[in-house]
């Protein structure tokens, strides 16, 4: 790694994380080749597994799916390391999230467990570790739910956030980490697992694609996107193009995008690149713990590395050598 991109690692290193955030720190350990590091991420979601299957759980998480955002590097540990509580960590998270999670009746995952709702985070959360263990078509149809609930295909974006019981958006602004998170979700799916049914690996590509092209519509003069993608008086966030930007570039480094989104995710995250400060935090996101104003977080941090990572396996692909 360049000597930017361990700055960006060490404050990541540094920040308190809750599960999802754990999760999302131990895929950016994996995509920059820091295997031994991402079974020490895994190690600690597993020690703070709740008796009920999530991992990751901190001071009782209200969260029904973060945890999930655990599970590739709790496999991975299970795959490079004999210890059996790796697997039986990972059987108990897949059979909360395929068995005992709160849904809908269409089986559609609430976020949390205090109220029932459908949030456009969740993609993240549990569409690629369901593709990853071999549960293709149960991934797809949780992007399926949530599609058919926070997809507005007038303008193309994601809302925030839907209320089962009211039936209707509780959140109905495209946010634009949500849309992130959508998007990025669906690529890291696509990448840990390539066996695809026929056709269901097209339908979603297509459907990244398209997200992706609509909220490329709202790109500023700077290169980010307002916090709210179609809102130009909230504040310029720098984390959607950073998380646009890993879509982007795994799609042109997997084959289901074109060679030319390439420069496009390159650009979008040197963008970013310019609000990396002296200590290597990214600057000017959503900012945790509430992620309602411009600050830090650990998931744009994790998301710095991902784009990077992802910027360089889309260089080789695009641009072969030898």
């Amino acid at each position: 790694m360049t000597r930017d991109l361990d700055r960006v690692l060490h404050a990541l290193l540094a920040m308190q994380r809750q599960s999802w955030e754990q999760g999302v720190t131990g895929h950016a350990l994996l995509d920059l080749g820091l295997g031994a590091a991402a079974v020490l991420v895994a190690d600690a979601a597993v020690t703070r597994q709740h008796p009920d299957g999530r991992l990751g759980d901190v001071s009782g998480e209200a969260g029904a799916v973060n945890g999930a955002a655990c599970g590739e590097a709790v496999r991975y540990a299970a795959t490079t390391d004999g210890d059996p509580r790796w697997s039986a960590a990972l059987d108990a998270q897949l059979d909360w999230l395929v068995t005992r999670a709160p849904r809908a009746a269409d089986g559609t995952l609430f976020h949390l467990l205090d109220n029932r709702q459908v949030w456009a985070d969740t993609v993240y959360m549990v569409v690629p570790l369901l593709a990853l263990c071999g549960r293709t078509e149960l991934a797809a149809a949780q992007l399926a739910g949530h599609q058919r609930r926070l997809h507005d295909e007038r303008t193309g974006l994601y809302a925030a956030r839907w209320d089962e019981d009211r039936g209707e958006l509780d959140r109905p602004e495209p946010w634009g980490t949500g849309n992130g998170w959508v998007v990025a979700g669906i690529a890291r799916a696509l990448r840990l697992a390539p066996g695809w049914p026929a056709g269901l690996r097209d339908e979603l590509a297509g459907h990244a694609r398209a997200v992706l092209e609509s909220c490329l519509a709202y790109r500023t003069d700077d290169g980010l996107f307002c916090d709210v993608l179609d809102d130009p008086g909230t504040f310029r966030e720098a984390n959607t193009a950073q998380m646009l930007a890993y879509a982007a570039l795994t799609g042109a480094a997997d084959g289901w995008l074109p060679p030319s989104w390439r420069d496009t995710g390159a650009e979008l995250l040197a963008a970013a690149d310019r609000r990396v400060d002296r200590y290597g935090r990214v600057t000017g996101v959503s900012g945790a713990p509430d992620f309602a104003r411009p600050g830090t977080s650990p998931e744009a941090q994790a998301f710095h590395l991902l784009a990077h990572a992802a910027l360089d396996r889309a260089r080789a692909a695009v641009t072969p050598t030898g």
